[in-house]
């Protein structure tokens, strides 16, 4: 049986703040730059006056299209690439962040609260090394949060850039040794499992949609079924943990504890619920929801 369904924020950073949101938009400082971006989950009012954003803000996006933009900048002179750091107990990272023609950034905040869960588990375990995958899995901030606690851990995205952009965190962590792999996620699972592989630990978070590097088409709604299915067999059933996350509009806790439940009856330790990262001028605004569970093997 899951636990009642939890709201989770981010409790580590330093470098991050989310000041505002409303009106479709959020005002965010990452490190010494404070950018505004669109979100479409914003649908109430700004909490702050709009002459406080204008004053406040270093860039703003404006979209030229549904999936492309420019960034406006105050000074147009501002770097387009930075750093900033994570820190929780238990691990160090760095990030490299970038303004991209599609309002990203390099990072989902939000995920920190994920990434505490990893870097906690992996030290939990007690494999000397436990192996985790980490699916769809972006500019790498699970990946990095695994391998700075000690995981041998593989990084799984179909898109070149992306992957590349992660290898780039790995050396501003001073890091070492991720296995990086451009495929889709859904074709490395089944060769994983003729392969006869095993994981301690396996994070998803894949998007609603999305496209492998020869094509192939992924939609939240038609694969995550048959993806959970098949990379529960993947577990180690002594030891093992696992975390999905999912963006889509529309999904909630109670769809992925479903999805968990259907594939892996004999779950152990289930936890769902939705992230959210709580505004300084005081809305919490909802980011996704996940589901996650660990079974520990014993130290001895």
């Amino acid at each position: 049986m899951a636990n009642s369904i939890q709201l989770l924020t981010p409790q580590h950073w330093q470098e991050y703040e989310l000041i505002d949101c409303g009106d479709f938009e959020k005002l965010e400082r990452f490190g010494d730059r404070v950018l505004i971006r669109p979100e479409p989950q914003a649908v109430w009012a700004k909490g702050l006056p709009e002459a406080e954003w204008i004053r406040r803000h270093d860039t703003r996006f404006k979209g030229r299209s549904a999936t492309s933009g420019d960034w406006i900048k105050k000074n147009p002179k501002l770097p387009d690439r930075w750093h900033i750091g994570y820190h929780n107990a238990d691990v160090s990272i760095k990030l490299r962040l970038g303004l991209t023609s599609f309002k990203h950034v390099g990072v989902f905040p939000e995920q920190a609260v994920n990434w505490d869960y990893i870097s906690e588990t992996v030290k939990s375990l007690s494999a000397g090394r436990p192996k985790v995958l980490n699916l769809f899995a972006y500019t790498g901030g699970a990946s990095l949060a695994a391998c700075a606690a000690g995981a041998d851990t593989t990084h799984v995205d179909s898109i070149k850039q992306v992957v590349t952009w992660a290898n780039e965190n790995q050396e501003l962590s001073g890091l070492s040794d991720i296995r990086w792999v451009v495929e889709d996620a859904l074709k490395f699972v089944k060769r994983e499992l003729k392969r006869g592989n095993q994981y301690q630990g396996i994070i998803l978070d894949p998007p609603a949609y999305g496209h492998g590097p020869k094509g192939e088409k992924w939609k939240l709604e038609d694969h995550i079924a048959e993806m959970m299915r098949d990379v529960v067999q993947l577990l180690d059933p002594n030891e093992h943990f696992l975390i999905l996350n999912t963006y889509s509009l529309g999904f909630s806790a109670v769809i992925v504890e479903n999805l968990i439940n259907g594939a892996f009856p004999n779950v152990q330790n289930l936890e769902t619920g939705e992230l959210y990262l709580q505004a300084t001028a005081g809305s919490k605004l909802p980011l996704g929801v996940f589901g996650k569970f660990r079974k520990l093997g014993k130290r001895f």
